[in-house]
């Protein structure tokens, strides 16, 4: 029995003292590696906003690597919204 993915698009706003020199090759690297599609349409010190399309698994491991994410970044909040499906 095969079991289809459903491919969801959504978009993650991350909020808190964020270093994008670091943090946005941090998270192109780790969705990469999670195979996930990735676009960020914003980015600064306190608030990074990017699209993700991909199984809700793969975006839900995405969310808890970006809350945990490289040393120099805090976040302190991560808000998810569905956009139409990829």
């Amino acid at each position: 029995m095969t079991t289809e993915q459903q491919i969801l698009r959504e978009r993650m706003t991350i909020s808190g003292d964020l270093e994008p020199k670091t943090f946005l090759p941090w998270i192109r690297r780790h969705a990469a590696k999670l195979g996930l599609s990735q676009a960020i349409s914003h980015s600064g010190p306190d608030r990074i906003e990017l699209e993700l399309s991909g199984p809700e698994e793969l975006i839900d491991m995405m969310e808890m690597g970006c809350s945990l994410g490289p040393i120099e970044v805090w976040v302190e909040t991560i808000e998810r919204q569905t956009l139409e499906a990829a």
